[in-house]
């Protein structure tokens, strides 16, 4: 950019500073300030006097045997379907009785360990062929995954005037909110939006494949401008490049990136792209898709349940919580200091009083999540390029420390074992992606895996997803407006 440029934007965010500031002071703000105080006192009472009438006393779920959140009392997931997609396991039969074992995940019947192991040995990007792999059922040939690039780049780029039509107007401060408004605007740019036969579904995942990474590099650029008062550059995505190499790209002023910077973001994109039909968003995928609804209403809820921090947000719980542990623990080799802040957190006496490790167990599994043993492998690779071999080093103490932590001060039925997000946003933050991109990369990656969950629930079932619910509400009578 020529100097004078450089001047005349400088010149112009700083009156667009002092008009906002204007704004804020104006009599008409403060009036709606003073509205919006007024209203929620009266939201607020409202909500106390709602919230008894929605209280359910909790021995009724056991009465009536409720699975709450489809697990059984153990924590196992109630079987709600069949799939073909991926599989996780963490147990095996021995002697006749299931016990713990080695996590395994396996996408369409091959393990993980083996697909990672395939496109690592050969020093190619694996995300674009785990994409293949997901939707078509099993692994392309050469001429295939070139030919399928291709057609994911084809459908890169967004339609005329998107971003300043849609990305620019109203952004979020929460870029998952800004993705699942872009994602329900491009239902308008499509020819036939909500057409479900296999091959426009198919052709609209693909599309949303490779349209996810501009949707949340340009809407986090367009929220450091409007909301924060950042500079805003906007780059497309480059042709040449994988989607993990795009990103770095797109999300760079100088578009420069290091071999290993995109090879373990590609990582990252291949272990997140799936994980079984029972997670929050797949199963919201198979729900919303048994309704008949398009393929944008259908991953716009998708992305509403990955938003939630108890899914899709936990490796920025996972950052959080370290931050809180250097300040208190800034020797980070005294283990026993470690130790006592860990067993802290467990009493909910640190960090957020939750009493929970974050980025410490999982769902499934307990021995070994293999997601998190891959990533860890590679991950000092990158400590060392980036010079954070010792906060590499506190994080493996950390994970070993945890695990004898909460096996002595807690009843668990199962083991314990750091998760993917133990050491996924630290891998993020080396890298110098921000915070606010943490899910929505995670979005990018797992759209492969809903996008399979949709065609698959569209192939398969024929019915809407209902589940009973069971009315545990008291008889009332009705009594007239004038006599309550």
């Amino acid at each position: 950019m020529e100097p004078e440029q450089t001047k005349s934007l400088f010149r112009q965010e700083r009156t667009d500073k002092m008009k906002k500031e204007k704004l804020l002071h104006s009599t008409k703000i403060q009036q709606m300030i003073a509205q919006y105080k007024h209203d929620m006192q009266l939201v607020d009472q409202l909500t106390a006097d709602a919230e008894p009438h929605y209280e359910i006393e909790q021995e009724l779920y056991k009465k009536y045997e409720v699975k709450r959140g489809l697990r059984d009392l153990d924590g196992k997931g109630v079987r709600a379907g069949l799939t073909t997609i991926s599989k996780v396991s963490a147990t095996q039969i021995v002697d006749g009785r299931e016990v713990p074992a080695a996590g395994q995940l396996l996408y369409r019947g091959i393990p993980i360990e083996q697909l990672v192991q395939g496109f690592i040995t050969h020093d190619r990007f694996g995300f674009e062929e785990i994409v293949y792999l997901l939707l078509m059922g099993h692994l392309p040939k050469a001429d295939q995954l070139a030919q399928f690039k291709g057609l994911l780049t084809d459908y890169q780029e967004l339609p005329n005037h998107f971003n300043s039509g849609v990305i620019m107007k109203m952004p979020s401060d929460n870029i998952m909110n800004t993705m699942a408004k872009c994602v329900l605007a491009l239902h308008a740019y499509d020819p036939k939006p909500d057409d479900t036969s296999l091959p426009n579904v198919m052709r609209q995942c693909i599309q949303l494949v490779s349209q996810f990474p501009s949707l949340a590099v340009f809407g986090y650029q367009a929220s450091m401008y409007f909301r924060n008062d950042k500079s805003m550059f906007i780059q497309k995505p480059d042709p040449k490049l994988s989607i993990a190499e795009n990103i770095l790209y797109m999300m760079r002023p100088d578009g420069k990136y290091t071999r290993l910077e995109a090879k373990l973001l590609d990582l990252c994109l291949v272990l997140h792209a799936e994980h079984g039909g029972g997670n929050n968003s797949a199963f919201t995928v198979h729900v919303v898709s048994s309704s008949g609804t398009d393929t944008y209403s259908t991953v716009a809820a998708a992305l509403g349940s990955l938003k939630g921090p108890k899914h899709g947000g936990a490796n920025i719980k996972v950052m959080e919580m370290f931050e809180d542990l250097k300040q208190h623990c800034p020797d980070w080799e005294d283990e026993d200091a470690l130790r006592e802040y860990l067993k802290g957190l467990l009493r909910g006496e640190g960090f957020d009083h939750s009493g929970l490790i974050y980025g410490m167990g999982h769902a499934v599994y307990s021995v070994s999540d293999p997601r998190a043993v891959i990533l860890k492998s590679f991950v000092e690779q990158l400590s060392d390029e980036k010079g954070c071999h010792a906060e590499y080093q506190l994080y493996a103490t950390v994970e070993r420390l945890a695990k004898e932590v909460i096996t002595q001060n807690r009843k668990i039925y199962k083991g314990v074992c750091a998760n993917v997000d133990f050491y996924s946003g630290f891998v993020y933050r080396m890298l110098g992606l921000p915070m606010d991109l943490f899910t929505p990369i995670f979005a990018i990656a797992r759209i492969a895996g809903w996008s399979a969950h949709r065609l698959e629930e569209l192939i398969n079932c024929r019915k809407i997803i209902r589940p009973a619910y069971l009315s545990v509400a008291e008889p009332q009578e009705y009594v007239p407006l004038e006599e309550r």
